[in-house]
């Protein structure tokens, strides 16, 4: 009996023992599976960096968004620029051809002295007393004496480059010489004058600035354009 029982418990021992080994074995396979599984990365349809836990890397995808939307920024924004400049430039010429020539009713002319005694210049200035814009075109049409009947000539080099165009309450001005100052020289007095517009034959009166009006000699008369800010007068003509 002794021996057959001894023989029992080699034989449950030994089982016992292999058993031990096999779940040992076993246990030391998953943690390697495991272990090599958690650094495996793959690649989503959408072709972003996933791991194995489904965490999703930001990285490719950023940079890519980035670089696409810098680009079409800056494609889209040169193009609406140089579109903008385009027709504003053309819209202004267009505007400017429109407009209509300023006529004796919708303009009001002054006249004021522009230096000091003995006065040889005085300046012209033509309001746009309308409700709408029109353009001064030329110079004023200027008759001082009603024994000279000839218009006074006007100066060539005070042409602006760009058309006068007033918008309602604007100004204009036009530099007009009346004499060199000399003592010898033939001046007669004038206390109103006549002016006319280029393009219309209206005759507008003008008051002559002072108490006593002004000195005109009709031979050393002349007149500058319309221009839209007032010149620094008596040197340049």
């Amino acid at each position: 009996m002794n021996t057959l029982h001894r023989t029992a418990l080699l034989a449950a021992a030994g089982t016992a023992l292999v058993l031990s080994l096999t779940a040992c074995q076993g246990d030391g396979d998953a943690n390697s599976a495991s272990t090599s599984g958690s650094s495996v990365n793959v690649q989503s349809p959408s072709g972003k960096a996933t791991d194995a836990s489904g965490t999703t890397g930001s990285a490719n995808s950023t940079g890519s968004e980035s670089t696409s939307g810098s680009t079409g920024s800056n494609i889209g924004g040169g193009s609406t620029k140089a579109s903008g400049s385009s027709g504003s430039a053309s819209s202004g010429e267009q505007a400017s051809a429109s407009t209509p020539v300023c006529t004796a009713g919708d303009v009001r002319i002054t006249a004021a002295t522009q230096d000091g005694p003995p006065y040889t210049h005085i300046v012209l200035t033509a309001k746009n007393t309308s409700r709408h814009s029109c353009r001064l075109t030329g110079f004023p049409h200027i008759q001082f004496l009603e024994s000279h009947k000839q218009d006074v000539p006007a100066v060539a080099k005070s042409k602006p480059e760009a058309p006068v165009v007033l918008a309602a309450g604007d100004p204009a001005y036009a530099l007009v010489k009346l004499s060199d100052g000399g003592r010898e020289e033939n001046n007669e007095p004038v206390t109103a004058f006549s002016v006319m517009l280029a393009g219309d034959p209206t005759v507008i009166a003008v008051t002559a600035p002072g108490s006593e009006g002004v000195a005109v000699d009709p031979a050393k008369a002349l007149t500058g354009y319309w221009t839209p800010e007032l010149r620094n007068g008596a040197d340049d003509f």
